[in-house]
Formats: structure tokens, C-alpha cells, sequence
């Protein structure tokens, strides 16, 4: 058994928690949060202080659920323990150089420290990805993401949900976008360059909500169009949180609200399906399960991590470009990684 620990008990890990506990080969041992109550609630043996569930639970793997500013703490406090796999919610530390301390320190106690960014392991994404690598549609041209959760209007936006979300002073991009900078790269490659152009409309909230975002990846030329305010046709606004289409020579592969990937090929008129619609009540697809298992799958050696801290280090530098352009109105070559 995989002795598996949490920290943090907010409304996201509701997902972490109720994915761990139906994965077979693994026993939730402790769940710690300042408020001792909600870690209760989780269903797993309640801490709240990290050190004393570190040594009292004993984990294999710390799963982290916790804000930025706490990452860097809370990785360090594992290490020291002694825990060898840990696994940190995104947006990964607080900037940069953070997180680059944070990388190294995990390879030097060698441990294996994954970000967990979980879009790419949503199930049209790997659908996409599989019609790519066979070739389906030919030469991939352009892309674009459409975002529209429909959750950005009114002076309660996100305080239903996640409150923090209004005093973020970078959102969209920081928060939102850098999960389709990770899921671009890996449809498409690493960015080479990127050009941003973002706004805020809502006035209470103190970063942008609203932008598009132009990736170079190669031939590739991939569009990030996001709005928090607009909707599209889904009966859950955050199952994809958007619409796609990816276009190649040969043909169109398209991302609809339901989870549903089509394909069509260049000069017909007739659409295949290549996913049926999603039917997961829970989270997008059933992404944070596809991650973790995949972790306890490179735990047993039955797999090759994917985003490891070290490769994020470059999610991380396409995000602070996307800044950049944005404030110099200008094209950012990215350096090489």
C-alpha cells in the first residue's frame, strides 16, 4: 500500500480526497489544515500541524492543496521528513526564482516533486494528442481555446467558490490561461514566443480577466482568447471551460462544452466522432484521478512522470513572458530552456 497524506483542505481538494480514497494500492493516512474540522471532513484521520502528521502518518507521497505562498514551506517541511514523493498544486510557488530554489532542493534530498496540472490529463486532451500523433488532420497550422466560464459578472463573482480569486493581482493568465500554457506544450511543443494582449473588466477584481494570447510552437500558431465574463453551450460551464479547434492540413479536430472531440476532414462536410461526451459528474473529466494515478503509477514504475517541477520550470517562464509582452505590447522570444 502507498501511504498517502494531504494538506489542505479547501474546495478544490474535495476532488484530491475523493480521488485518493476509491484508487486501489493506496491508503489515505492524514489530512492536515489550520481548520481541523474541514480536514476531518475529508473523511481521512485529521491533523492540523504538517510536522506532527508528517511524523505520525509516515506518508509515501504528500499530496499538496495549498495556495502559492505556502508551497515553498510545505515542500521544505517534507523534505526534511524525509517524504520522497510530493506532489504541489499549481500555480507552483510564488514566482521563478522560488521555484527553481524549490527544484533544486527537491533533487538534491532526492525526491520527485509533480506539479499538479491536471488539464493535460483531461480526456479530450489525450484524445487530441492521440489524433495528432497518428496524423489525422496532417500538419497542425493553427489553434485556439476559447475560454468562457461565465462565472467573471457582478460584484460576487468567484465568492462562492474561491474568494481569493478577486485579490489575485494577476488572474487570468496566472491563475486560469497557464493551464492551457502546459496543455499547448503538450499538444504542440514547447512556446518559442508569445504575444499578449489582456484587460480587466470586472472592477472588482484586481487582476485581468480577459486577454488573448498568441503561442508561437513552431509551425504551430495557437490562440489563447479568454473572457471570464462570456459563456458557451455546456450544461457545465466548467467541464472544459471552453471550445476548441485544432487545424491541420488535412483536417479540423474540434473541442465542444460537453467534452466531445470531433473530426473533419479538409474539404468534407462530414463530421466523425472521436470522443463521445463527457459523462463524469465530477471535475474535467476526471482529470485529478488521471494524475494521481498516473504518480502512483511512475511510483510502481509503470510509467514516465509528466510534469515534473523541473520541466514546469518552463510553464512557469512562459507565464511570466505572457506578462511581459503584455506590459511592453510587444512579440517575447522565449529563451531556450
Amino acid at each position: 500500500m502507498i501511504r498517502v497524506a494531504g494538506v489542505g483542505a479547501g474546495y478544490f481538494s474535495q476532488f484530491h480526497y475523493g480521488s485518493w480514497a476509491r484508487m486501489e494500492g493506496v491508503e489515505v493516512v492524514g489530512a492536515c489544515d489550520l481548520d481541523r474540522e474541514k480536514a476531518a471532513a475529508t473523511g481521512a484521520p485529521a491533523f492540523d500541524d504538517l510536522g506532527a502528521m508528517l511524523t505520525e502518518a509516515a506518508p509515501d507521497l504528500l499530496d499538496v492543496i495549498l495556495p502559492p505562498p505556502a508551497h515553498a514551506a510545505t515542500i521544505r517541511a517534507a523534505l526534511t521528513a524525509g517524504v520522497k514523493w510530493i506532489i504541489c498544486q499549481k500555480p507552483f510557488c510564488m514566482d521563478l526564482e522560488e521555484a527553481r530554489r524549490i527544484v533544486a532542493e527537491a533533487e538534491a534530498a532526492g525526491a520527485r516533486l509533480i506539479v499538479h496540472e491536471n488539464f493535460r490529463f483531461q480526456p479530450w486532451y489525450r484524445a487530441i494528442k492521440a489524433e495528432l500523433e497518428a496524423g489525422s488532420i496532417g500538419e497542425v497550422l493553427n489553434a485556439t481555446f476559447r475560454l468562457r466560464p461565465g462565472d467573471g459578472q457582478g460584484p460576487e463573482a468567484y465568492l462562492d467558490r474561491q474568494p481569493y480569486f478577486q485579490e489575485m493581482p494577476r488572474f487570468l493568465v496566472h491563475e486560469t490561461a497557464v493551464h492551457w500554457v502546459d496543455t499547448f506544450a503538450y499538444l504542440f511543443g514547447p512556446a518559442e514566443a508569445v504575444y499578449a494582449d489582456l484587460r480587466r473588466i470586472n472592477p472588482v477584481i484586481a487582476g485581468e480577466d480577459a486577454g488573448h494570447v498568441i503561442f508561437d510552437h513552431g509551425p504551430v500558431r495557437a490562440l489563447f482568447d479568454g473572457n471570464r465574463h462570456l459563456d458557451h453551450v455546456a450544461d457545465n460551464l466548467r467541464r472544459t471551460m471552453g471550445e476548441a479547434l485544432i487545424e491541420g492540413t488535412c483536417g479540423v479536430l474540434a473541442l465542444s462544452g460537453d467534452g466531445a472531440v470531433t473530426r473533419r476532414g479538409f474539404g468534407s462536410d462530414m463530421v466523425q466522432t472521436v470522443l463521445g461526451p463527457d459523462t463524469w459528474d465530477g471535475f474535467g473529466g476526471d482529470c485529478v484521478h488521471a494524475l494521481q494515478s498516473h504518480v502512483v503509477g511512475a511510483m510502481k514504475g509503470c510509467t514516465t512522470l509528466e510534469n515534473e517541477a523541473r520541466d514546469y520550470l518552463r510553464v512557469i517562464a512562459v507565464k511570466d513572458a505572457i506578462y511581459a509582452s503584455a506590459d511592453a505590447g510587444r512579440k517575447i522570444v522565449l529563451e531556450e530552456a
